[in-house]
């Protein structure tokens, strides 16, 4: 097991196993933003004013982007290691706590109870999120870029990976390639 396996583990929450087989991309789906909208309506409905921010991200957030049709959620919580303020209550409320990365911005992610969602919480202030949201913005207006991450992601898609995290792994040299001329202002429309 390499130590990005152990990583891997140790981030899982309740002895999930992270996710093993293929990936599988799909075309772009005009029903991921619905799909994005009651769930952020949902969690606004547990949560309340702890939402700071919440966006929909990755690329099921990009029109004309292929993807897995997972909706990609981005939760800004005043201390996301804090998870009594939070976590008991989207449990209660069916949202399954999978991830606790303590050594990567306190990152937490929930997996949802109707559709298939990755939840990714972050603390006020956190850098990542302005990258997530630059990144996507990016995408949106910028068709080449968009097209040089459709292909990457289908290449790698076409491998076969021990891990799902594997195949998200592999696609970060292409994301650094592309945030390089990428302003991160882009993704401080309002400020999480």
């Amino acid at each position: 097991m390499t130590r990005r396996d152990e990583e891997l583990r140790e981030a899982q929450v309740g002895g999930n196993e992270p996710s093993a087989g293929p990936v599988k991309i799909f075309d772009y789906d005009p029903r991921w933003p619905e799909q994005f909208s009651v769930e952020a309506a949902a969690v606004r409905a547990v949560l309340g004013d702890r939402v700071l921010h919440l966006e929909h991200v990755g690329s099921t957030s990009v029109p004309r982007l292929p993807a897995k049709p997972i909706i990609d959620m981005l939760l800004v919580v005043v201390d996301s290691a804090d998870e009594p303020a939070y976590v008991p209550e989207m449990e209660a409320a069916g949202y399954t706590l999978r991830i606790r990365e303590r050594n990567w911005h306190e990152h937490r992610m929930f997996g949802g109870r109707r559709v298939a969602i990755n939840l990714h919480v972050f603390s006020k202030g956190c850098p990542e999120i302005g990258r997530m949201l630059a990144f996507r913005n990016w995408l949106r207006s910028h068709e080449r870029d968009r097209e040089l991450y459709a292909r990457t992601k289908r290449e790698l898609a076409r491998k076969t990976w021990k891990y799902v995290q594997h195949y998200a792994d592999a696609k970060t040299g292409v994301v650094e390639e592309i945030l390089k001329g990428v302003p991160l202002r882009l993704g401080s429309r309002r400020s999480p």
